[in-house]
């Protein structure tokens, strides 16, 4: 059986967004989570957390431009932890363009074993800092909208907002 990485995360913040609060944790070197309030396994604080807004001042103002449409790419150091299948998974996500869509098959298939959509998808639900590591951008195969830690209504949102700025971008 392979465990999942401890969060290291000495301090935590939280920061208001058209999706609900946000949930920050990290340090000065990286952010190690992003989670909505209302999630699936969003852990607990880990112990001795302490709440500051210092080590994400960079992370805040990336999230908000986001949020305006003003962002398409973040660019943040990331401390995600877990196992090397689930990191590789991310890893993908990463790479999926902002306002495009990916499936966990395609997802699979890249990794190299087209049969482990199932297992890319319950990685992808366990991906410790949504928003920026774009788990909402991953699709059923049939091109329906599947599970999302935060919520389907999340997932439509921010797909939907993406759909829009990329619109406009396109305009102009």
């Amino acid at each position: 059986m392979t465990r999942m990485k401890t969060i290291q995360a000495p301090y935590y913040t939280e920061l208001d967004s058209p999706v609900g609060t946000l949930w920050l944790l990290g340090d000065d070197s990286g952010l190690s989570g992003l989670y909505m309030h209302e999630q699936r396994h969003r852990p607990e604080l880990p112990a001795g957390c302490e709440p500051s807004d210092k080590p994400f001042r960079e992370v805040k103002a990336q999230l908000k431009a986001y949020f305006a449409g003003k962002l398409q790419r973040f660019d943040l150091p990331l401390r995600g932890a877990g196992t090397a299948f689930q990191e590789r998974v991310w890893r993908e996500l990463r790479k999926i363009p902002f306002g495009e869509l990916d499936s966990y098959g395609a997802i699979a298939q890249r990794l190299g074993n087209a049969n482990a959509s199932r297992a890319v998808g319950l990685a992808n639900g366990k991906n410790p800092i949504g928003i920026i590591v774009p788990c909402h951008r991953v699709i059923g195969k049939s091109g329906a909208l599947t599970g999302y830690a935060g919520g389907l209504e999340r997932k439509q949102w921010l797909l939907a907002h993406e759909q829009r700025v990329s619109q406009r971008s396109a305009r102009a």
